[in-house]
C-alpha cells in the first residue's frame, strides 16, 4: 500500500488514503484496513466491499476535491443494510504529490534553491546549458537538465501545480523563459532581477506583444518576499519564501 503511494507522488498523481480508525461489533474489516482512491474512482485494497465501499470511494473523491481531510462514521445495517449491522469509522485523507519546482538558471542562487527546495519536500529540476555546471553538485534526489531552455521545455511537463523560478545566466534567456512558461498551465512563475531589469524586460513583452497585461502581472517579478538581502544564500531564502507561501494557499 505505501509502495503504491510512493508510485503515486512519483507520478504526480492524487490519491485518497481511507484507514479504519475505529469499529464496533461485526464489521467487514477491522482497523488498520486501508484502501487507496484515485481520481478516477479505482482503488487499491479495500475496507469491507459493498455498499460501504461505494460509500467510502464517494466520500474519497469529495475528499480529494476540497483537499480537506475528514473521519467518517457508518452504522452498517442502518446506512447499508448490511446485516453484520457494526459501525465503523474511516479517516480519509488527501495525499497531495509533491509540487513540481522548475529552476532555470544553475548559479550560485539556483544551486542554493534547489538545495533548499528539495529539503522542503518540492520536486526540483534544474535546468542549465553550460557544459560542466552540474560538476560537484550534490545532486541526489533532483533531477537535472544540461540543455537550453528551448530544448528542455520539449522534457518538461507543465501542469497547474508547477512551479517555475527563471534564475539563468543571461537576462535575455529569463525573458524568453518567462514568455514561454507564461502560457503554459502553472501554479508560479517567478524571475529575478532588479526594478530596471523587469521594467526592461516588460517593456519588451508590451512592444513585441508577447505577453499581455494579466499575464504579466501575474509573474512573481522580481521574484521572492521583499526583504533586504544580498548574498545567494539570502535571496534563495527570499524566493523559497514566497515559494512556500503560494504552495500553502494551494492547499
Amino acid at each position: 500500500m505505501y509502495s503504491e503511494i510512493v508510485s503515486a507522488e512519483k507520478s504526480n498523481t492524487r490519491v485518497a488514503l481511507c484507514l479504519i480508525t475505529a469499529t464496533k461489533g461485526s464489521t467487514p474489516r477491522k482497523v488498520a484496513s486501508k484502501m487507496l482512491v484515485f481520481e478516477d474512482g479505482s482503488i487499491k485494497g479495500t475496507i469491507g466491499g459493498g455498499s460501504l465501499e461505494n460509500q467510502v470511494i464517494k466520500d474519497a473523491l469529495e475528499v480529494l476535491k476540497t483537499g480537506v481531510s475528514q473521519t467518517f462514521s457508518h452504522q452498517l445495517l442502518k446506512d447499508f443494510k448490511m446485516g453484520c449491522g457494526g459501525s465503523v469509522e474511516i479517516y480519509i485523507e488527501a495525499i497531495e504529490p509533491k509540487k513540481r519546482l522548475y529552476i532555470f538558471g544553475a548559479g550560485h542562487i539556483g544551486r542554493v534553491l534547489a538545495r533548499l527546495a528539495q529539503q522542503l519536500d518540492f520536486r526540483v529540476t534544474v535546468i542549465d546549458e553550460r557544459k560542466g555546471i552540474f560538476d560537484n553538485w550534490a545532486t541526489e534526489g533532483m533531477e537535472t537538465i544540461n540543455l537550453n531552455h528551448e530544448k528542455a521545455f520539449q522534457q518538461l511537463d507543465f501542469k497547474p501545480n508547477s512551479f517555475i523560478a527563471a534564475i539563468s545566466h543571461l537576462h535575455g534567456y529569463d525573458r524568453d523563459i518567462v514568455a514561454h512558461c507564461a502560457k503554459q498551465a502553472h501554479a508560479y512563475l517567478g524571475m529575478i532581477g532588479s526594478k530596471r531589469k523587469i521594467e526592461s524586460a516588460k517593456q519588451v513583452f508590451r512592444k513585441k506583444k508577447l505577453l499581455s497585461e494579466d499575464e504579466m502581472n501575474a509573474i512573481d517579478w522580481p521574484m521572492g518576499i521583499p526583504i533586504a538581502c544580498q548574498t545567494p544564500e539570502e535571496i534563495a531564502v527570499s524566493i523559497l519564501a514566497k515559494l512556500i507561501d503560494v504552495r500553502q494557499k494551494l492547499q
